[in-house]
């Protein structure tokens, strides 16, 4: 740990100190498991960070292409994903995690229920065994829904939604509770799992099992009754020396989201947050990438760490390369428009946008397309005409920086030419 601490402070330009301090106080991680450190490309998530973003792949019952999920998962890291979720529930599960975690050097996350699921062991042996084979794999991060148990499923049952429950992990959880009479065994053997997630130094992120679906099920109470939940196992896996983030929903008006973030920063002790979205919408089918992004930017400006990327083909299909490009630099413009706000980043995030605006300036094209987020659409759309000027074909002779720039030096010129 001590290496990733001076890695990562080095890449965010933090003091290593305070980054050891934010570690040891569970408000940052720094996902990697033991078996894959050497190598891997470090992402520091938490307090005083950038604001990381994640990209989901993975197969269907439908689609279980292991080739395509790899190009997928080097699409993402090509558009500057900092990690990636294998969500896989179709075909050779096994095969697919492996070739991802073979083709990419960033932190890799799963969800064990999935495949506890897929292949019919749906027990609580059987959901041990899907965690351990991943996390000898070499996973940096899991998705254990614990915060789902018996209590919270109560809470719902008595405060009714419109979608129910829209988490996979968290449906599957609910399901095996109802068949069995039992309690969710990730919630019921917590100190199991972290014996597992300390042996491997794996990251625990505590799914947000309850999270809504739709607007209309936004910061209701069974929402609210997980995150006490995940707050108390936040609590134990810090004093088990076990790396903990926490995530969040999910569908949230833009009024209600920054209340959302805070009470989940409270409640769970400033433990990192992981968000998907949140979607301040539900009618953009086809352009959920920008309602979550929306989201995003509210989100982390009131303090959210990590933003899982949505794609337009959120709620219609599984994402294809050309949706994970997308998904992803629009949810990375997200991240940085928080950054631009963020304590102890802003300035370094700053530093960006006066690359850009210099650039723009002094109408220098090759240094606006450097510091673009995606330089290679920024340059496809300044030529695609075939126009070579050194204004933009909106403006051209009526450049505003132009001209502003030649009235100044001709006032220049006359107030000389009077002394």
């Amino acid at each position: 740990m001590p290496q990733s601490i001076a890695l990562v402070a080095k890449s965010e330009g933090i003091d290593p100190a305070k980054l050891a301090r934010l570690v040891a106080a569970g408000r940052a991680v720094i996902p990697a498991n033991i078996r894959r450190q050497v190598g891997l490309q470090l992402a520091g998530i938490g307090e005083m960070l950038t604001v990381k973003v994640n990209v989901n792949l993975g197969t269907s019952q439908n689609l279980d292409s292991p080739e395509v999920e790899v190009e997928k998962a080097l699409a993402a890291v090509g558009a500057g994903a900092d990690a990636v979720m294998d969500l896989s529930t179709g075909g050779d599960l096994d095969l697919v995690r492996k070739k991802i975690l073979d083709a990419v050097r960033i932190p890799l996350g799963t969800v064990p229920i999935y495949q506890a699921a897929v292949q019919k062991e749906l027990t609580s042996q059987g959901m041990f065994d899907a965690l351990i084979r991943q996390a000898k794999d070499g996973v940096d991060f899991v998705t254990v829904h614990a915060g789902v148990n018996k209590n919270t499923l109560e809470r719902l049952r008595q405060d009714p939604r419109l979608m129910g429950l829209v988490s996979r992990g968290g449906s599957i959880t609910m399901k095996y509770i109802a068949d069995t009479g039992e309690e969710n065994p990730y919630y019921q053997e917590f100190d199991y799992l972290l014996e597992i997630a300390k042996e491997y130094e794996l990251t625990l992120s505590l799914g947000d099992g309850l999270r809504p679906g739709c607007i209309e099920d936004a910061s209701d109470r069974a929402k609210y009754m997980e995150f006490i939940m995940l707050g108390e196992l936040v609590r134990r896996a810090r004093a088990a020396g076990v790396q903990v983030m926490v995530e969040g929903p999910g569908h949230v008006p833009a009024d209600e989201i920054e209340t959302s973030v805070r009470a989940m920063k409270h409640l769970t002790g400033g433990a990192p947050l992981y968000l998907l979205g949140p979607l301040v919408t539900d009618v953009a089918p086809g352009y959920d990438h920008i309602t979550a992004a929306m989201g995003g930017v509210i989100a982390g400006m009131a303090g959210a760490d990590f933003l899982c990327a949505t794609t337009p083909s959120e709620h219609l299909d599984l994402p294809n390369r050309e949706d994970i490009v997308e998904g992803t630099y629009v949810t990375r413009i997200a991240a940085h428009a928080a950054d631009l706000t963020r304590p102890g980043v802003r300035e370094r995030a700053r530093s960006w946008d006066l690359q850009m605006a210099r650039a723009r300036a002094a109408l220098d094209w090759d240094g606006q397309f450097q510091a673009a987020i995606n330089p290679a659409l920024a340059r496809q759309i300044r030529h695609r005409r075939g126009l070579e000027t050194d204004t933009c074909t909106m403006c051209a002779e009526l450049c505003a920086i132009r001209l502003a720039k030649e009235a100044m030096e001709k006032q220049r010129a006359n107030d000389q030419k009077s002394v």
